[in-house]
C-alpha cells in the first residue's frame, strides 16, 4: 500500500491514550493504535529500509524491533505514567546497546516531529575517544565536520560543559569537544512533514547526507 502519512488521527490517538493512562483504555483502543500509529510507522520503516542497509548492512530492520512501544518503561523513573504521546523508529545495529550507540531516529510528537543521527546517551568513554580523534584530526572526523559544516537543516546538540576544557581550540571544534553527549537533529515545528507522503524521500536523502557522521560515530564506537 505504501506510506501516505501520518495523520491527525495519530496525535489525537497518543494524546488521549496518555491522557487516560489505562492499559484498560488502550486495549479497547488498541484497533485505533494499530491503524493510526503503528501501521504508518510499518509502511515507513518498509519504504526506508534498502536504504538504510546502503548505510549499513548491519542496521535492524525489521519494523517490530525498530517501532517505539506504546508502553513506557517506569522501573528506573520517578514518572510513573504508563504511556507517552509520541512515538519514533529508530535505526541501529544492536537494540539492547539502543541508548548508547549511534543511531539514526524519526520521531513524531504534538509539537511536530524532529529526525537525525546521533546518540540518546554517549557514555563517558565514548566522549573520551571522540575528543581525541577530533584534536587528532582524524581523517574521518574532518570528512564529518565537512558534512556537518555543509548544511544548514541539522543542528549539532548534546548537553555542554559548563567551561570548555580545549579554550584554545578553533570555535567550530569546541562545539564537537565541549559536549557530554552528541547529536544533530532536523526539528519540525509542524507537521507538512509528518502528514506528507513525501516523508520516506525526505528521509532517504538527508540520512545519506548524514552518513560521514555516521560512520565517523562508528568509527569513535571501534576504537575505544
Amino acid at each position: 500500500m505504501g506510506f501516505k502519512g501520518f495523520s491527525p488521527e495519530a496525535l489525537r490517538f497518543l494524546c488521549e491514550n496518555k491522557l487516560h493512562d489505562s492499559k484498560q483504555w488502550f486495549d479497547e483502543h488498541r484497533d485505533e493504535y494499530r491503524k493510526y500509529v503503528y501501521e504508518p510507522f510499518v509502511e515507513l520503516v518498509t519504504e526506508l529500509a534498502p536504504a538504510m542497509r546502503e548505510i549499513d548492512g548491519g542496521f535492524i530492520t525489521n519494523p517490530s524491533k525498530i517501532i517505539s512501544r506504546v508502553r513506557r518503561d517506569t522501573r528506573f523513573t520517578r514518572d510513573k505514567s504508563l504511556y507517552r504521546d509520541n512515538a519514533w523508529i529508530v535505526f541501529l545495529r544492536d537494540k539492547s546497546k539502543m541508548s548508547v550507540s549511534p543511531c539514526y531516529w524519526f520521531e513524531i510528537n504534538q509539537h511536530g516531529s524532529s529526525y537525525g543521527v546521533g546518540y540518546y546517551s554517549a557514555m563517558p568513554d565514548t566522549m573520551a575517544q571522540m575528543r581525541k580523534m577530533i584534536i587528532d584530526r582524524h581523517p574521518a572526523f574532518l570528512k564529518a565536520l565537512e558534512c556537518y559544516e555543509s548544511q544548514n537543516e541539522f543542528v549539532i546538540g548534546g548537553e555542554c560543559y559548563k567551561r570548555s576544557k580545549f579554550p584554545n581550540e578553533p570555535e567550530n571544534l569546541k562545539m564537537w569537544l565541549d559536549r557530554k553527549n552528541i547529536y544533530f537533529e532536523n526539528v519540525q515545528h509542524n507537521f507538512d512533514l509528518a502528514f506528507s507522503e513525501e516523508l520516506p524521500e525526505v528521509l532517504k536523502r538527508d540520512y545519506r547526507m548524514l552518513k560521514p557522521i555516521y560512520d565517523f560515530l562508528c568509527l569513535v564506537e571501534s576504537s575505544k
